[in-house]
């Protein structure tokens, strides 16, 4: 009987971390304002003054809910100087958003749509610069000026 008890732990323990690592990554994505983020990033990357013009919100508030999303482990980071780009993990992220609107009732056509910019009027990033210098650019960074649009 000792050893049935220990295998029967053992098996519930395994479940707990999958139920809780899966509980985890569904409550930091439950918040609307971190899902704006991962639409807005999308396959991209995007620094933190490109995402305050796309979202409409302070560098700050922004901030906030990125260190949140990056300690989850769903975005991936990179240094270039003194910007930090964002990007997310992984595309199962964008899926899971996706398949979390159909199951709510959502039609795949009202999905949000990725329009892309050549560069931000206000950005200072050193892939705003290339173009308002007119340089040659490439297609990462104009994914990484993407709006969410409705």
């Amino acid at each position: 009987m000792g050893h049935e008890c220990i295998i029967f732990n053992i098996m519930n323990m395994s479940k707990g971390v999958f139920e809780k690592q899966a509980s985890e990554i569904l409550s930091v994505l439950g918040n609307p304002f971190r899902v704006r983020i991962a639409l807005a990033l999308g396959d991209g990357e995007a620094c933190v003054c490109h995402l305050e013009q796309m979202l409409n919100k302070r560098q700050a508030y922004i901030s906030q809910h990125l260190m949140v999303l990056r300690e989850a482990g769903l975005l991936n980071t990179r240094r270039d100087g003194k910007y930090i780009y964002y990007q997310l993990a992984s595309k199962d992220i964008l899926a899971l958003i996706r398949s979390a609107a159909k199951l709510a009732g959502m039609d795949p056509a009202d999905f949000p749509r990725e329009q892309e910019h050549t560069h931000l009027p206000k950005c200072d990033c050193p892939h705003c610069g290339e173009e308002q210098t007119g340089k040659n650019v490439k297609s990462k960074t104009r994914e990484a000026s993407r709006v969410i649009t409705t």
